[in-house]
């Protein structure tokens, strides 16, 4: 999301993270990132429950998508970090509007199963 932050706010969205760590986690992260937008820490699994996001396993590790997602990512120059509290539990992306309304969901399937920044944009933007 960093390296995309300028195009999500240009299109008028604020962008915020969810984590499962807790904050010396967060603040790890945070500096070894170098992130600038909100980081939430959310301990106890609330909002990955509330959107109900799945878990990968071992297996998805083995998959294609997933090693291809790695290879991807480390040619980028992206490295694993840390494991943090869940390392199998998968993400989401999610555009939301002021009046609690959902634009947009991306559920992950895998771990290399992203949400295409351009589809994020279009949400925000009300051209998807």
């Amino acid at each position: 999301m960093r390296e995309h932050e300028e195009s999500l706010r240009s299109a008028g969205a604020s962008v915020a993270a969810i984590g499962l760590g807790d904050f010396h986690y967060a603040r790890l992260f945070r500096e070894e990132t170098g992130i600038e937008f909100p980081l939430l820490v959310d301990e106890e699994r609330r909002a990955y429950r509330a959107a109900q996001l799945g878990s990968g396993s071992l297996f998805n590790l083995l998959r294609r998508e997933d090693w291809q997602g790695r290879s991807r990512a480390r040619e980028a120059g992206h490295a694993q970090r840390r494991l943090g509290k869940d390392p199998f539990q998968l993400g989401g992306s999610f555009v939301f509007a002021p009046g609690d309304v959902d634009l947009y969901a991306h559920l992950s399937r895998s771990f290399s199963d992203n949400a295409p920044v351009e589809e994020l944009v279009a949400a925000v933007t009300g051209r998807s």
